[in-house]
């Protein structure tokens, strides 16, 4: 099994102390802030995996689902979900408890795709991951039925760019809330 590893292997958390200077203009934590975290953790549960540096190839959602308050403090659970032959997709949940009242909320849930590189800055070879339990091998499903769905989606947009005429991409925005006013040719 020296080929795989366990999840629990690369599992990382991450918690710090939510402090005034990270608030925006509504006296909340900045979102940016808050994703800066999450790249930082999903680094180092990919390398944890991948014993490589990894690069963030992207972000497949990020859902925000709370807002984190000054003095909360935010910790980060990250696990790698998936991995292909080089990537790696890491999942991330983001709670924020209030230190005073113990009061513990889910804030956030993105899940970050890595790639693994060389010294020669080239995608390499990953571990394969082992699944131990019914969790890991729902996660591991689903990031590969997302997986497929990003391509099927990929192919979609492609084909829109190309064959979809203006006059069509008009008549379907006739119900929707915006206005077109093109330049008379």
């Amino acid at each position: 099994m020296s080929n795989f590893k366990p999840v629990s292997a690369s599992a990382t958390v991450l918690a710090e102390l939510m402090i005034p200077s990270y608030s925006n203009f509504g006296g909340k934590i900045h979102g940016g802030h808050i994703l800066s975290l999450m790249d930082k953790v999903a680094y180092v549960c990919a390398v944890k995996h991948a014993e490589a540096y990894c690069v963030t190839a992207s972000i497949e959602t990020v859902d925000f689902l709370a807002s984190v308050e000054v003095g909360e403090m935010v910790s980060l659970y990250a696990s790698v979900n998936y991995v292909g032959r080089s990537s790696l997709v890491v999942g991330i949940k983001v709670m924020a408890e209030n230190i005073k009242t113990k009061v513990v909320k889910h804030t956030n849930t993105s899940y970050f795709t890595m790639v693994a590189m060389d010294d020669e800055h080239k995608p390499t070879e990953v571990p394969g991951l082992l699944l131990q339990n019914q969790q890991e091998v729902r996660r591991f499903f689903e990031a590969l039925h997302k997986k497929e769905l990003k391509k099927y989606y990929r192919k979609k947009e492609v084909r829109l760019k190309s064959e979809v005429e203006q006059r069509e991409m008009i008549e379907v925005l006739k119900n929707e809330r915006c206005m077109i006013q093109l330049p008379q040719e």
